[in-house]
C-alpha cells in the first residue's frame, strides 16, 4: 500500500526538498501548486493546482483527493511568504496578505483533511512556523509576518488538543533563515553557512513523520543564525 503525503507549496525551495526526501524514501507525493502558474514538480508523482488559500478550491481538492488516494499519511503545508514592517509601519492590507499566505494556507488544508485523518485516526500534520513568532525581539521589524506565524503554531497545537487520543500527530517546524536563491539575492552580504537549508528541514519532516514516538513537537531549526 502506498504511503501519501501531500505536499503545499512544493514549487518552492523548501517544498522541491520536501517533495525530493519523501519521494526517495518510497513516499506517493502529491505537490499543489499555485492554479495557472506555470509551475511542476517533476520529482512528484502527482501535480494538482489547487489555491490553498481559498476554501472552495481546498474543498473541491479533498473531495478529488479522496477518490483518488484514499488514505492519507502526511500534509506538508509549507505556502507562506514574508514581508518586513515595523509596529508602526504595519498596515491592515499587510495583516491580510501575511495571514492569507502563512495562516489561511494552512488552515483552509488542515481544516479540510481533519475529517479523513479523524476517520484514520492516524496521520502528520507538518506546520512552517518562523523564528519571529517565538522570539519577540525578531519580531519588532516584520510584525505582520510574526503574527501570521504565531497563528500557525496556535493552529497546531489546537489541532493537537483535538486529536488527543489518537495517532494523529502535529509537528511545527521553525527555521531562522532558510538558504535559498531568493533570502541570497535578498542579503548577499550574510553568511550563507549559518543559515539552515532546505534539505535539513525535509530531513526533519521525514524523521518526524516516521518517528511516532514524538507527539506535537516544536522544530527549531536556526542553524548558526
Amino acid at each position: 500500500m502506498s504511503r501519501n503525503i501531500i505536499v503545499t507549496g512544493a514549487a518552492g525551495a523548501l517544498g522541491q526538498a520536501v517533495v525530493e526526501k519523501f519521494k526517495r524514501e518510497g513516499y506517493h507525493v502529491i505537490a499543489l501548486i499555485r492554479p495557472n502558474a506555470d509551475e511542476a514538480v517533476e520529482d512528484a508523482d502527482d501535480n494538482y493546482e489547487v489555491d490553498v488559500t481559498d476554501e472552495a478550491s481546498v474543498a473541491e481538492f479533498v473531495k478529488e483527493y479522496q477518490i483518488q488516494y484514499g488514505e492519507l499519511d502526511a500534509i506538508a503545508m509549507l505556502v507562506g511568504g514574508f514581508a518586513m514592517g515595523s509596529l508602526e509601519e504595519t498596515r491592515q492590507a499587510d495583516l491580510s496578505k501575511m495571514f492569507q499566505l502563512n495562516f489561511f494556507s494552512a488552515f483552509q488544508m488542515a481544516q479540510g483533511f481533519l475529517p479523513l485523518v479523524k476517520k484514520q485516526q492516524k496521520g502528520t500534520f507538518l506546520f512552517v512556523g518562523a523564528r519571529p513568532a517565538l522570539q519577540l525581539e525578531d519580531a519588532k521589524g516584520a510584525v505582520a509576518y510574526a503574527l501570521s506565524k504565531n497563528l500557525v503554531i496556535s493552529l497546531s497545537e489546537i489541532l493537537a488538543e483535538e486529536c488527543k487520543g489518537t495517532d494523529i500527530r502535529t509537528h511545527v517546524f521553525v527555521p531562522s533563515i532558510i538558504d535559498t536563491a531568493a533570502n541570497r539575492e535578498n542579503m548577499p552580504e550574510a553568511d550563507f553557512s549559518k543559515w539552515v537549508s532546505p534539505a535539513e528541514i525535509a530531513d526533519a519532516m521525514h524523521f518526524a513523520v516516521n518517528t511516532p514516538s514524538l507527539r506535537n513537537m516544536t522544530f527549531k531549526l536556526y542553524g548558526g543564525a
